[in-house]
């Protein structure tokens, strides 16, 4: 599955995308799995409220299955001006 990390996410983590296998059945299984990848990844989801998921390019909650999913991308809430 492809990850992908926007904004202060990516420079957070250190990366704009990274290939990964996972069991995760649901976002949030997959947000636990990355906080345990490591500090960087642990600063990143340490509030999800300011996190924002897509799962094959539309957007979700945490509950979203992941089941045949190809692409998770995490970004911060859009603002308009």
């Amino acid at each position: 599955m492809q990850i992908l990390y926007f904004a202060w996410l990516r420079e957070r983590i250190g990366h704009p995308k990274e290939e990964l296998e996972t069991s995760a059945s649901t976002v949030a299984e997959l947000v636990e799995e990355l906080r345990g990848r490591g500090p960087r990844y642990a600063a990143a989801f340490e509030d999800m409220a300011a996190v924002r998921v897509a799962v094959d390019q539309e957007l979700t909650e945490l509950d979203a299955p992941l089941d045949g999913a190809r692409e998770v991308a995490f970004f911060p809430p859009m603002t308009g001006g």
